[in-house]
């Protein structure tokens, strides 16, 4: 997805991971990469693959499955919750 001008592009300096765990999440979709800096919304989903892997003990891919499933997940509840509403 593109960043348009009002996002803000988060240094990837300042999210302290090794440059090859940055590319994989890249690899794996779970972060694009724009001009040196990734999306505030990516760095936070990098936060949470980090924390699945050191809380949980789970390797890259299994943690970005796990997001993928987490993120399904709340969209989900957000459909059922906007049925409920109606």
């Amino acid at each position: 997805m593109p960043v348009t001008e009002d996002e803000t592009l988060v240094d990837l300096e300042s999210l302290e991971l090794h440059p090859e765990i940055i590319e994989l999440l890249a690899e794996f979709g779970v972060l694009e990469l724009h001009r040196g800096g990734i999306r505030a919304d990516h760095a936070a989903r990098a936060e949470k693959i980090m924390r699945l892997r050191r809380n949980l003990g789970v390797n890259l891919s299994g943690a970005a499955i796990i997001l993928e499933l987490l993120e399904r997940i709340e969209q989900l509840q957000d459909q059922i919750e906007h049925l409920k509403r109606r």
